[in-house]
């Protein structure tokens, strides 16, 4: 009889692997020509992929994709999936949107890029502004480089040389939030390549949920920005603990330290993301991946306070390279498909669907979990759903690394894609998008109840 020590997530480790090697069996079955291709080597890209990331889906070997719509992604077998993934946010509002086609495919034949603003960068600065609340704004071409854009002011307007990240973060490619706790002690992430700075020289790490532990960072009096989620999304999600964000910003303030909140994963929270549905009142607001529909760009806001500031370090500096904005940044493209998001896109009536079947999804889930007597839980972040294999609610970064079961969840996913059903493979996620339909989230509350009974043995 197996020991309880030697569970992982409550599941036997004989079972994940039986369950994930005859996954892999049928997912190979059904995929010859993705088969082949994988079998001849994709040449020219390093590991035979543009980015590395894409060696962490839990496939046998990648699955091509032929083309995608709405919520459904077909791949070059003809496998048809209910996409819950949809590019880890990037495409939060489906694949291909009309009205962002529409507003490409116009701009196409006008110019892609050319350092100068159209009238759809000047209708964007309003519809920014109207939204977030917040009225000064700058466009970048990804969340990590708002995020870089934002510290380097934030530095600049304190004079000040601290950063405090939470523990479990995700901000992007930002070398500031690559720092982890561990055994209580702050020390660069493991896993980085070519680290040369040890990172915990100018930055601070707090545990998510401990204002007790915040207040400590801070007390110094030289952090310029505190840099947060209103929600962990990226290690397995942890939500705020109720009083959590107020206390955030009274001991912010307290201290004179800036309040960065990223969005770019609980955007899912509604048409003003997180910060507008429970009041947050942040200094600086980043918004990336899904803004402009899918096409990369991104948004960061700040206060009237920051750009008084702003104004004086311009007047006073030298002429030269500020380290902020990239050429690419605020290109006609991406303005057009951005202006098109905003407008028709990311509407009240889209939230409105997405939440209520998101909520279907998280109330399958948990229904499932029940069902098969595993020690899981299901939560929610607006549109934004996972399964997490242990018991919850989870405080904070540290409880969220400590449970992530790998070859457990890969067996799962695999065995979802397998029922046509796509999560994020990075961690349990799944979105629920405009285009998602009932049956979608039937069809994968249904898949994971197979699979979470099979896992649990309880398969009569």
């Amino acid at each position: 009889m197996m020991s309880h020590e030697s569970l992982i997530g409550g599941v036997e480790p004989r079972r994940i692997e039986s369950v994930r090697e005859r996954e892999a069996a049928r997912f190979t079955a059904a995929r010859p020509k993705a088969q082949r291709l994988a079998a001849a080597g994709h040449h020219g890209y390093y590991a035979g992929f543009p980015l590395q990331w894409m060696l962490d889906w839990p496939m046998p070997f990648a699955m091509v994709v032929a083309k995608a719509s709405g919520a459904t992604l077909t791949d070059i077998d003809g496998n048809r999936l209910a996409d819950f993934c949809l590019g880890d946010t990037g495409s939060m509002f489906g694949h291909s949107p009309p009205a962002v086609v529409r507003a490409i495919t116009a701009q196409a034949g006008c110019g892609l890029t050319y350092m100068l603003p159209t009238e759809d960068t000047l209708a964007v600065g309003e519809l920014l502004v109207e939204r977030f609340g917040l009225p000064h704004w700058q466009i970048a071409t990804t969340a990590s480089d708002a995020n870089r854009f934002a510290l380097r002011l934030a530095r600049a307007v304190t004079g000040r040389d601290k950063v405090v990240i939470m523990n479990g973060c995700y901000h992007g490619a930002v070398d500031e939030t690559f720092v982890a706790l561990k055994n209580g002690s702050p020390v660069n992430r493991p896993g980085l390549f070519g680290q040369v700075v040890d990172l915990t020289q100018h930055t601070r790490v707090v545990e998510f949920n401990d204002l007790g532990a915040l207040e400590q960072a801070l007390a110094p009096g030289d952090v310029a920005c505190v840099i947060t989620e209103p929600a962990l999304t990226n290690c397995c999600m942890v939500l705020p603990e109720p009083g959590y964000h107020d206390g955030l910003r009274r001991l912010t303030r307290a201290a004179g330290t800036l309040l960065l909140i990223d969005e770019t994963h609980t955007i899912s929270t509604g048409p003003g993301g997180y910060t507008r549905r429970y009041g947050l009142d942040p200094d600086i607001f980043v918004l990336g991946k899904p803004v402009a529909g899918g096409i990369p760009a991104s948004v960061w806001g700040f206060t009237d306070a920051i750009a008084a500031a702003w104004d004086r370090l311009r007047a006073a500096k030298d002429a030269g390279y500020s380290g902020i904005g990239t050429t690419l940044s605020a290109n006609a493209m991406a303005l057009a498909a951005m202006r098109a998001t905003l407008t028709e896109v990311m509407t009240d009536a889209a939230y409105e669907h997405m939440e209520r079947l998101a909520e279907r999804l998280c109330t399958g889930l948990g229904a499932a979990i029940a069902a098969a007597g595993l020690p899981w839980h299901a939560l929610r972040c607006g549109a934004r759903v996972e399964f997490i294999c242990a018991p919850g609610p989870l405080r904070n970064g540290t409880e969220a690394h400590g449970v992530h079961g790998t070859d457990l969840e890969r067996a799962i996913h695999l065995g979802l894609v397998n029922r046509g059903c796509l999560i994020a493979p990075f961690h349990n996620m799944m979105l629920v998008c405009p285009a998602t339909t009932e049956s979608d989230v039937d069809r994968l509350v249904g898949a994971f109840g197979e699979l979470a009974r099979e896992l649990a043995g309880r398969t009569h």
